[in-house]
């Protein structure tokens, strides 16, 4: 444990972030295994939506959210 006051400080303030982090990859991971199962288009839209808004909160990359959904875009494709 620190010593010091600003570091006990980050210690916590790392902890809330590192949940909040995990909550939303979570929900991600959520609405993909649930996306891959029925592979509809509401699916991809609900989807693609969880990715833009972890993207937005800086939990994952934005380049990373936008390929992720040109993979899940590119199963549609292929599935019909």
């Amino acid at each position: 444990m620190p010593n010091i006051k600003s570091a006990m400080k980050r210690v916590k303030v790392s902890k809330k972030k590192n949940l909040r982090n995990r909550m939303i990859k979570s929900g991600v991971k959520t609405a993909v295994k649930k996306y891959e199962a029925a592979l509809t288009a509401e699916q991809l839209s609900l989807v693609s939506s969880a990715l833009d808004k972890a993207a937005s909160k800086g939990v994952i990359h934005k380049n990373a959210a936008n390929r992720r959904k040109a993979r899940l875009a590119r199963k549609l494709a292929a599935a019909k």
